[in-house]
């Protein structure tokens, strides 16, 4: 551009922000309009494209793939077996590198004061896979993972670690660590900031010291979940097409862990589900996500609409300068330009407001977002999000600004007489109001409908009877028992019965149980959905019921205040003498003995190869993960031999519940029993459960902002437009009210309008409140997505609102004097 065409922009944009500084309410109303619609979209944005669209921080991550498989019968996903790997890493014809993982929780001992850790357990090929190589040291090689370790385990350190608990001292390689009561010689050291998908683990372990002669490989338990790396040009179908062609291979070459297993894994129809390794980081906040900006940007889509009447308002002010310009010589486009020049003066201010709201609504989104939200540590203002902004900006300036432009332009160039293009232009930039109003109650219906149903589902979930009472005096508490710290199986449930009896003779306890689940929360909590249940001396019809299984001590459900509805509850001595017993559900008892009672006495087991177990108990439901419909559920009692638990986590019930006093106390009942166990998750039940009601009060919050903003801004959108409409038409209301008009008949002719504009932007929102409840289904309990209460109870706030916003300036246009109107004119 020349220094001429430079000096002219220059003078060009000076004039126009002289123009925006002579009206600074419609200036301030325009920017503050337009900076939270960008700021809200850019925040939200900010954190989908952190989550969901960066890619992971690993080489080539579009071939990084996790690899499960489906449980045909209950939907669920599930690992695969170590056997599995095997025949996978021979057979396959698609990966370059497979393997499986594990997280857990280790004690580090031996340097320094006893930590808590978190460790990742990696097979052979995962690290090749993530491509991510150490800072120091080395990788895990092929023969460590194939004759086991010279009598220590191997282990990574994280960088955190490395500097927090090492000073970052380059000889830690070499060195051995006591992590649960096991030797581990670090052999390497991770990047700073490197990931292990969405966690950051402390170590990472790799091949275990060969102690003893290894087990032979059976087709095993399908529960580690897998990753892969992709050979370049294959596609995750085509992986998928190729672990069906092997599972047959694989069933062949294993033998079974017990009679009939084969059967069961036939029976359970395992399906292949590879799938991208961001599906398994992002887990199922993709479609929360997606749905927060979907609806945030509805909001901008409505500070648009509203800021184009703005400037219709405002062009029709200048009508008369436009005008003479025109007749002076300015050409459509000039005047096109100087208008859209506004408008994007006006969106420059707005998007540089708008990323300061976005920068102070991220602090405030890190502050109520859900619990362990996928990689929060990517989220934030950074050149991606800028853009976004800068575009966000561009678009809507454009959106906005074309519309009075473009009309303003099109009636300068007219070459009809000024009354009747004044008359023309007024109806036609009224016509333009009225769909710009109607696109906004579109969008504000369909905000509000999803933020009704979120409180709807937020009230259900509220009320529902999760299976236990005051979750406030209730105290957690979970343990580890290292395997080299307790070697016989038989001992681990003493040494819990031990810590048991210490903990309920604490002052203030009232009872105490543990188990290897927990209700209320996301998921399972350690409770397995096993296959069909079997009822001995009833005929087997082929409709399974299938069935979630958990072994617990007695008192465990005295402890959460879980109801029985009949019979009794597990005791110590169904323990010491190993009867087999269980309890069953409500639901369960009601399913295939048609009531509670009748379940009493009756035989059952959820395995073809374990005895018959006799129900002694019915509870009332759980519900083990709040978003589901209680599953039907049999608890068993904790016996060393059925279930081995190495972890477990205590039920506490007392009055000091989340006191330091009593989480103090409790730590010191273990370290009686054993002072290398380590104690975590301290916290209470109340602490859990609102955890798991996370992810819905956060949509609820942010819909129900949204919505409140798509409010206000359709209801001043309405206010105004029918506030010009007043004004344009003043000359005809006092010769309607002169000629013996009613006021009320001069109030219903602007609330008619309103009501008429609305009733289009009503019909085309339902449509669109369909398709979004539809849409959130994932994210609603017993709640329909099409709930005629919710859209009856948005229908009324809605028109309500815009019978106010219309009814106000028409009540002003009632009360003009004819006489003073008419001596105006």
């Amino acid at each position: 551009m020349s220094i001429i065409g430079l000096d002219s922009a220059a003078r060009d944009l000076r004039y126009t922000l002289r123009g925006l500084a002579r009206r600074p309410a419609f200036t301030f109303a325009a920017v503050l309009t337009l900076a939270l619609g960008i700021g809200a979209t850019t925040a939200i944005f900010s954190v989908v494209y952190g989550v969901l669209l960066k890619p992971l921080p690993y080489p080539d991550p579009d071939r990084l793939v996790s690899v499960r498989h489906t449980n045909g019968l209950t939907s669920t996903l599930v690992g695969i077996a170590d056997s599995m790997f095997v025949t996978y890493a021979q057979e396959n014809r698609v990966f370059e590198y497979l393997g499986g993982w594990g997280e857990n929780t280790l004690a580090l001992t031996g340097a320094g004061e006893p930590e808590q850790i978190r460790s990742v357990s990696v097979g052979e090929g995962v690290l090749e896979a993530l491509g991510v190589q150490p800072v120091l040291g080395r990788w895990f090689s092929a023969d460590e993972y194939a004759s086991g370790a010279a009598g220590v385990n191997l282990v990574i350190l994280s960088y955190g670690l490395w500097q927090r608990r090492f000073g970052g001292d380059p000889s830690v390689l070499g060195r051995t660590l006591s992590l649960n009561s096991e030797p581990a010689q670090v052999v390497g050291v991770m990047p700073k900031g490197f990931r292990f998908l969405s966690s950051t683990p402390d170590v990472i372990l790799g091949p275990r010291r060969d102690a003893a002669p290894a087990r032979p490989l059976t087709l095993g338990r399908l529960n580690a979940p897998g990753i892969a790396r992709l050979k370049p040009g294959v596609t995750v179908a085509e992986a998928n097409a190729d672990l069906a062609r092997m599972l047959p291979i694989w069933l062949d070459a294993w033998p079974e862990p017990r009679p009939g297993f084969r059967d069961e894994v036939i029976g359970w129809r395992i399906v292949p589900a590879v799938r991208p390794l961001k599906d398994e980081v992002v887990g199922g906040v993709a479609g929360m996500l997606w749905v927060v900006m979907g609806t945030v940007g509805t909001v901008l889509l409505i500070a648009c609409a509203n800021i184009a009447n703005l400037l219709l308002a405002r062009a029709d002010a200048r009508r008369h300068e436009l005008a003479i310009r025109a007749a002076l010589g300015a050409g459509r486009g000039k005047i096109a330009a100087e208008l859209l020049r506004e408008s994007l003066v006006l969106g420059a201010l707005g998007g540089a407001a708008g990323l300061a709201l976005a920068s102070a609504a991220l602090e405030l989104l890190a502050a109520f977002a859900p619990p362990h939200l996928p990689r929060v540590e990517d989220i934030g203002l950074g050149p991606a999000v800028l853009a976004f902004a800068a575009a966000a900006s561009l678009v809507s300036s454009l959106a906005f600004g074309a519309i009075p432009a473009l009309k303003h332009a099109l009636a300068s160039g007219s070459r009809v007489g000024p009354a009747t293009r004044n008359a023309s232009a007024s109806r036609e930039h009224n016509r333009t109001r009225g769909v710009l109003i109607a696109v906004q109650v579109a969008f504000a219906l369909v905000l509000l409908v999803g933020a009704g149903l979120m409180i709807r589902t937020f009230v259900a979930l509220i009320a529902v009877d999760p299976g236990f009472r005051d979750p406030a005096k209730i105290q957690l508490a979970q343990i580890w028992i290292p395997p080299a710290l307790i070697l016989d199986a038989e001992r681990w449930t003493g040494v819990y019965r031990e810590i048991g009896e210490r903990i309920a003779a604490l002052p203030g306890v009232s009872a105490v149980g543990f188990g290897g689940g927990l209700p209320g929360g996301g998921g399972s909590g350690g409770v397995f959905t096993g296959p069909a249940l079997s009822v001995e001396d009833r005929p087997e019809t082929g409709e399974s019921v299938p069935v979630s299984v958990g072994g617990f001590s007695p008192g465990y459900f005295a402890a959460l205040g879980t109801r029985f509805v009949a019979g009794r509850d597990l005791a110590w001595t169904d323990v010491d003498r190993r009867a087999r017993v269980a309890l069953v559900t409500e639901n369960l008892a009601r399913e295939v003995w048609g009531e509670p009672r009748a379940a009493l006495g009756k035989r059952i087991r959820t395995n073809a190869a374990d005895e018959w177990s006799e129900v002694v108990g019915v509870t009332q439901d759980v519900f083990w993960s709040l978003y589901q419909p209680p599953a039907p559920h049999v608890s068993t009692p904790i016996v060393p031999v059925r279930n081995g638990l190495r972890t477990t986590t205590y039920v506490i019930r007392s009055d000091r519940a989340g006191t330091e006093s009593l989480a103090n106390e409790i730590r010191e009942a273990v370290w009686a029993s054993n002072p290398d166990l380590t104690v975590y998750e301290v916290r209470t039940l109340a602490d859990r459960y609102r955890d798991s009601l996370a992810r819905t009060s956060f949509v609820l919050v942010l819909l129900a902002i949204s919505g409140a903003m798509a409010l206000i801004l359709s209801v001043v959108g309405i206010y105004g437009v029918i506030s010009y409409i007043v004004s344009q038409r003043t000359r005809e209301i006092g010769i309607r009210l002169a000629l013996g008009a009613q006021a009320d008949a001069v109030k219903g002719l602007f609330v008619r309008y309103a009501l008429a504009v609305s009733a289009i932007g009503i019909a085309a929102g339902l449509a669109g409140a369909a398709a979004l409840s539809r849409w959130m289904t994932s994210l609603l309990f017993e709640v329909r997505p099409l709930d005629p209460a919710t859209y009856a109870a948005v229908l009324g706030v809605l028109v309500g609102a815009v019978l106010l916003a219309a009814y106000l300036p028409a009540r002003r246009a009632a009360k003009l004097d004819p006489a003073e109107t008419l001596r105006a004119e």
